[in-house]
C-alpha cells in the first residue's frame, strides 16, 4: 500500500481544501538478540498453485534486519 494511501485510511471525505492528512508514524522496533527471538516456521500451500513456501513468523526488528535474515536463510537452505 502506498504511503499516501496509508495516510488517509481513517478519513472518508473532507470538504476543506486545505486539510492536511496527518498520521502517527510507526516506530521501528529494535531488533532483539537471536536467543530472545521466538520464530514460528511453517510450510504453506494455500492459494499458491500447489507450490510450497516456508513461512517464518514472529520476527521482531527492523525491516533491514529482516531482509538480512531472509538472505542468510536462503543461502543456507536454498
Amino acid at each position: 500500500m502506498s504511503k499516501k494511501k496509508k495516510e488517509r485510511l481513517d478519513i472518508v471525505y473532507s470538504t476543506n481544501p486545505n486539510y492536511s492528512y496527518q498520521f502517527e508514524e510507526e516506530e521501528e522496533q529494535a531488533t532483539l538478540a537471536p536467543k530472545d527471538q521466538l520464530l514460528y516456521v511453517s510450510i504453506d500451500r494455500k492459494q499458491r498453485g500447489g507450490k510450497e513456501v516456508t513461512l517464518i513468523e514472529g520476527f521482531v526488528g527492523t525491516d533491514e534486519d529482516l531482509k538480512d535474515l531472509g538472505k542468510q536463510l536462503k543461502s543456507k537452505f536454498g
